[in-house]
């Protein structure tokens, strides 16, 4: 009689072990999967803070960064009032005038701020409806569009490839400046 079947035991204590540690094989992997992309658990709902600002919008500009694509709205001075949601569509501010925002999905921004300082002068001028940066080649963005500024708050419509994480926040400087940050992540 052979060995193998005068220790029965033995070898089903054996084919557990080779089952178990194939068993941990393929778990392993998924286990990976759920980990955060780029560690990144900012999530895709409405985000707010901050007040008004006496500060005027200067700028708006672009970059792309390994894991997302960020917007940076540069003021006169000190600004943190923000609203940033997704949205089926962007009306203008005042008018209520569909805005054209190319994506997949798009993210409401509104601005706590104006784009005249308080002595009137302009100092952001575009037109409404106009597409007020270059994204082509980013992962994530699409669009940024311009949608006006009426009764303190400035509106713009970005356009994003998916329904994807972001994060808002305001930054002192450059100078006497300052910025508010938008970050789409480029996968979920």
């Amino acid at each position: 009689m052979s060995a193998l079947l005068r220790r029965p035991a033995t070898v089903i204590a054996g084919l557990m072990v080779v089952l178990g540690a194939a068993g941990a094989a393929t778990i392993a992997p998924a286990a990976a999967n759920t980990a955060p992309y780029c560690g990144i658990t900012w999530g895709s709902l409405a985000k707010a803070g901050g007040t008004f600002s006496p500060h005027a919008l200067n700028d708006v500009r672009t970059g792309r960064h390994q894991c997302f694509d960020r917007v940076v709205f540069d003021f006169s001075g000190p600004t943190d009032g923000f609203r940033v949601e997704y949205v089926p569509e962007v009306r203008t501010d005042g008018e209520g005038q569909r805005l054209s925002v190319a994506g997949g999905a798009v993210l409401r921004v509104i601005l706590h701020a104006n784009v005249f300082d308080q002595l009137g002068h302009l100092h952001y001028d575009r037109r409404v409806g106009d597409h007020v940066a270059d994204v082509a080649g980013y992962n994530t963005l699409r669009d940024v569009v311009y949608g006006g500024c009426f009764e303190g708050q400035t509106t713009f419509g970005v356009g994003v490839r998916a329904r994807l994480p972001f994060r808002v926040f305001s930054l002192a400087g450059p100078g006497a400046g300052g910025r508010i940050v938008l970050d789409v992540a480029h996968r979920w």
